[in-house]
């Protein structure tokens, strides 16, 4: 499938009053990496084109501020109007809490499904067939991926998206 990794640094303004991360966090970081994924595919245009018609998280472990965010996405799905994103959101400890073990965990987890509709008054549309074509290739990312810091994006490639 095809999929980028963002990584995010959980700030202050992500968390809520018992100090973890809040739920509407992880949708921000999900369209982060949409983002950096359909530029990554040369289909920035898409954006106003395609609402988001079911999101679905299952939160499983805790972000705290300060912890590191890796946000994975890939198309899972594409359809004759529609496709799927699946998302994995894996939490690091922060380095300033030395009574937590330094290991990787799932923190959350879902789908978020986009439908093409170019018109709002018609409602969704079938992709079109070069867009269609764009999801579901195969890509290989460039050598000059984008790291700027605790914002940074790590591009891994993947095998061709498979027609549902």
């Amino acid at each position: 499938m095809t999929g980028v990794v963002i990584e995010r640094l959980v700030d202050w303004q992500d968390t809520d009053a018992a100090g973890h991360y809040h739920h509407s966090t992880v949708i921000r970081w999900v369209e982060a990496a949409e983002a950096a994924l359909l530029d990554r595919v040369g289909l920035l245009s898409l954006f106003g084109q395609i609402p988001r018609v079911r999101y679905e998280v299952d939160y499983l472990d805790r972000l705290w501020f300060g912890d590191t965010a890796s946000i994975e996405l890939s198309l899972g799905k594409v359809g004759r109007s529609s496709m799927q994103y699946d998302f994995v959101v894996t939490r690091r400890p922060a380095p300033a809490r030395p009574t937590e073990p330094d290991t990787s965990t799932i923190a959350a987890r879902g789908t978020l499904t986009v439908v093409y509709a170019p018109d709002t008054a018609d409602g969704s549309q079938a992709w079109p067939t070069n867009i269609a074509a764009a999801l579901r290739s195969t890509w290989t990312p460039a050598p000059d991926a984008i790291n700027s810091g605790r914002r940074s994006t790590e591009f891994r490639p993947t095998t061709p998206i498979q027609e549902v």
